[in-house]
């Protein structure tokens, strides 16, 4: 690990700074540390700037409140006479956070529940997610993790990355590691360098992902020196967070240059919010944009129901509908994936308009974006084992106990029960001769999944039985 060099503050031309701060030297209002220490988080501050709404202004008075920090760059993007401005909605509170709504949770996707040692969390077959940091550059309202984020108290220590580093070197059907937090990129630079050194020693990692709102909240923190260094650790991807085009300034567009010119895949992460982004037009806005500084729409959140989110929430309908209206009608590579992080910890599940319509054995029937119905016939002769021997070459990757609805598919078993089934239906009863025992094999279903002794393959005895039926009309033709 080579040692970090110190970081100089970028010196880019300065597009977005409000006039309360018309004074600063653009050399300090570059410096990424200037901005960190100036960050505003009070009624007082806040106003000076911004003209505050009383709601606003109740909430900001509130204790208890998640935190709230907005660097002066990112307070400069916001209109300070609108009080429907799409960035203010992101970072400033209002009362009606403070109302509870139906299903809120604390941790609502279940992460803490799916840790096996603090700040890591295992919920997909070979990948996980390392918290590294409970810190971000500003506070977003409907943050999933405010239950641990912006608290300081809160933060990890040495020994918990020490397990989370041993733990993914001890589980090597782990392949991609996600850095989030907390925001990674405000760490300080030794540690996130020590960190992903750590991450590349281990052989059966083979990528490492970072997911950051630093480039938007602060891009002037994306020094050349920073870009080198992630750079170092290739395969290395990083998704931003944007949710509106007035975010994309032409600092974010600086900061973006420098991360695609060290070689770092940029993907976007949005989260579908109320007022904020809820419409087609913004929505195809926001991905031409995204496209033109390299950025390629990732995923589209739907919000979660973490508490104090419910007046950003939309419904899924919205999304749907927002979804229809970007597929077909710009380029693909500009449609991100809309998703809905499953409530109670069963990660995201992939939502979409319905463009098959119908099926038969022999057709599918599908529509496309304009209404136009159309016919694909199927193959008559498709073989599916055609390709097994080259599949054979590639060694299967270990899923235990995640398998799901391929694991269905592909013959492992052939239902899902859910937890508890059996003792359910059995209603209390005890064991009797219809149920207990060898009778037990009565539900194992032939050729489905694994038994003590081996069934033929169905299509052996498919071809048993054609020999045998062909053997006895021979035998009808001798005897005519």
């Amino acid at each position: 690990m080579s040692k970090a060099k110190t970081a100089t503050p970028v010196t880019d031309p300065v597009h977005t700074r409000a006039p309360y701060w018309q004074d600063v030297p653009d050399e300090k209002w570059m410096d990424w540390r200037w901005q960190m220490s100036h960050r505003l988080n009070s009624v007082e501050e806040l106003d000076a700037v911004i003209r505050l709404t009383e709601s606003e202004k109740k909430a900001l008075g509130t204790t208890g409140l998640f935190r709230v920090d907005i660097t002066p760059y990112f307070a400069s993007l916001i209109d300070p006479e609108d009080p429907h401005d799409p960035i203010r909605k992101q970072v400033i509170p209002t009362a009606r956070e403070m109302v509870p709504f139906h299903s809120m949770m604390e941790d609502s996707l279940a992460e803490d529940k799916h840790s096996p040692v603090p700040g890591l969390v295992h919920r997909y077959p070979d990948r996980v997610l390392m918290l590294v940091t409970t810190q971000c550059a500003s506070y977003c309202r409907y943050c999933t993790r405010s239950r641990i984020v912006g608290d300081p108290t809160q933060t990890f220590s040495r020994s918990e990355f020490d397990a989370q580093i041993e733990y993914i070197q001890n589980t090597p059907q782990v392949r991609d590691v996600l850095l989030s937090g907390g925001d990674p990129l405000v760490l300080a630079p030794k540690l996130l360098d020590m960190i992903l050194g750590r991450l590349r020693e281990i052989p059966h990692v083979e990528i490492v992902r970072i997911g950051s709102r630093v480039p938007v909240f602060l891009p002037m923190r994306v020094t050349p020196e920073l870009a080198e260094m992630l750079g170092k650790y290739h395969p290395l991807w990083l998704n931003i967070h944007v949710n509106h085009p007035n975010e994309i300034s032409p600092e974010l567009a600086a900061a973006a240059d420098r991360l695609t010119r060290a070689g770092i895949p940029l993907g976007n992460q949005s989260v579908l919010l109320a007022g904020v982004n809820d419409s087609v037009r913004i929505q195809r806005k926001l991905v031409h944009e995204l496209v033109k500084i390299r950025v390629r729409p990732y995923y589209l959140y739907q919000c979660d129901l973490v508490a104090g989110s419910g007046h950003m929430r939309t419904t899924v309908s919205k999304g749907i509908e927002i979804m229809e209206g970007l597929r077909g009608h710009t380029s693909g590579y500009a449609v991100p994936t809309y998703v809905v992080d499953a409530p109670g910890g069963g990660g995201k599940i992939p939502v979409q308009p319905n463009y098959v319509l119908a099926q038969s054995p022999s057709k599918v029937v599908l529509r496309n974006f304009e209404g136009f119905i159309t016919t694909y016939t199927e193959p008559e002769d498709y073989d599916p084992r055609e390709v097994e021997a080259q599949e054979a070459l590639i060694e299967p990757r270990p899923e235990p106990g995640q398998s799901g609805v391929l694991g269905l598919l592909q013959g492992e078993k052939m239902f899902i029960e859910p937890e508890g089934f059996d003792e359910v239906h059995a209603r209390g009863g005890s064991e009797h001769r219809l149920r207990s025992g060898e009778v037990k094999q009565k539900w194992q279903p032939l050729g489905v999944g694994a038994i003590e002794h081996e069934p033929p393959e169905p299509r052996q005895l498919a071809e048993k039985v054609d020999d045998e039926e062909e053997k006895e009309a021979e035998g009808d033709a001798a005897s005519g």
